[in-house]
């Protein structure tokens, strides 16, 4: 899941492109630049997350960020 040092890794990986990058989870959406944000998800191993992306380099930004989620950070 999204817990502090994933999810530490997860903003930093985020903060490298230019896009402005949100994900989802639970009902919430959060910056995903922001670790405070992410944090608030509560995106516990297993949860559906949506990644949206906007900007010169969303699709290597969304590329990235999804790869990240789908390997094991736990």
């Amino acid at each position: 899941g999204l817990h502090a040092r994933p999810a530490t890794a997860f903003t930093q990986l985020a903060a490298k492109y230019a896009s402005k990058v949100t994900i989802a989870a639970n009902g919430k959406t959060a910056d995903a630049k922001s670790i405070l944000t992410v944090l608030t998800l509560g995106a516990t191993k297993g949860t559906s997350v949506t990644l949206t992306a906007d900007g010169a380099d969303e699709d290597d930004a969304l590329a990235a960020l999804s790869e990240f989620l789908t390997t094991n950070h736990d």
